[in-house]
């Protein structure tokens, strides 16, 4: 007679395991998911950072005292051969990134350029006195809760709405968000 070999997992086990990768799974992806927003709001003020000094450096380099009021114009490069801001966010005048959408416009209190800059997108209708740039998250909630506004003044702002809204000062406070620290 052969003895009958019980090899494998009863049902019982099995189910256990299950529970188990279901119980780390509910305790990790919430963790993950916060983890990636902070990621992308992170990469937002990093965007407008970058488009902060690709301004300044437009305005003392190449614009003659005015500032460029798109992305596009920061792309175009200078005679020196380098673009004032990188390929991923000048590729048109709104870039999505990271789960954000990056915009740059004139500021309304904005008066224009009389004479061009010097790269081909650096025309006198494209350049102004000040500026304002916004970063909006794309899917509230899921790839950013904050929205970020900046402007020729430098300082980065937040807000846990889209206050932001229909703010186009470019020298001056925006009156709503919060200084980011």
């Amino acid at each position: 007679m052969r003895k009958h070999l019980d090899d494998g997992f009863t049902l019982i086990e099995l189910l256990i395991v299950v529970a188990l990768i279901g119980i780390i799974a509910a305790i990790a992806i919430p963790g993950l998911l916060r983890a990636r927003m902070a990621a992308d709001e992170a990469s937002a003020v990093s965007s407008l950072r970058a488009t902060l000094s690709a301004e300044h450096a437009y305005m003392s380099s190449c614009g003659g005292g005015f500032y460029a009021n798109s992305l596009t114009i920061l792309g175009d490069p200078a005679p020196s051969g380098a673009a004032f801001i990188s390929p991923d966010l000048s590729g048109s005048v709104s870039v999505v990134k990271s789960g954000y959408r990056v915009t740059l416009e004139e500021g309304s209190d904005a008066q224009a350029a009389t004479r061009d800059g010097c790269n081909p997108s650096g025309t006198a209708p494209n350049l102004f006195s000040s500026y304002y740039a916004t970063a909006s998250p794309t899917s509230p909630g899921s790839s950013g809760s904050r929205w970020f506004f900046t402007n020729s003044l430098g300082t980065i702002y937040e807000a846990h709405t889209n206050a932001f809204t229909g703010i186009t000062v470019g020298n001056a406070a925006p009156g709503a968000g919060a200084p980011l620290q």
